[in-house]
């Protein structure tokens, strides 16, 4: 299996669910590069020490672009970000632009729990959702 690098972004109603994917999927994940925004990163690496996680910004303090940056420079494999449809966002403009980069660079994005598990089964079976 290549070396995945997994960016891992959630809204504000969605860190738990985040923080419970990847608690669920530490052992795969402590096999991949992670990077995350600033307090989703943080509330990973508190309920899973084990995990080697790189934190940027928080996502509307730049957090987002920072991970687009990387989107553009081929350093992130698979963004998962758990999106909240219920809540507005005054940084809208930032994930849709996030989200846009994913697409054009053609990186597998999950944006929420069944999918993002579906890409790691893949991977885990040995046919990763994208190569580098």
């Amino acid at each position: 299996m290549t070396h995945r690098r997994v960016a891992l972004i959630a809204h504000d109603q969605k860190k738990d669910d985040l923080v419970a994917f990847v608690r669920d999927h530490r052992t795969h994940l402590a096999g991949c590069e992670l990077v995350a925004t600033g307090s989703t990163g943080g509330r990973i690496v508190e309920a899973c020490p084990e995990l080697k996680v790189r934190r940027l910004k928080s996502g509307p303090l730049g957090g987002d672009q920072q991970i687009g940056a990387l989107i553009a420079e081929r350093a992130v494999d698979l963004l998962i970000f758990f999106v909240d449809p219920l809540t507005p966002m005054p940084h809208d403009v930032d994930v849709k632009a996030l989200m846009r980069l994913a697409i054009v660079y053609d990186i597998a994005m999950a944006l929420n729990r069944a999918t993002a598990g579906i890409i790691l089964q893949q991977e885990e079976a040995g046919t990763p959702a994208r190569e580098t």
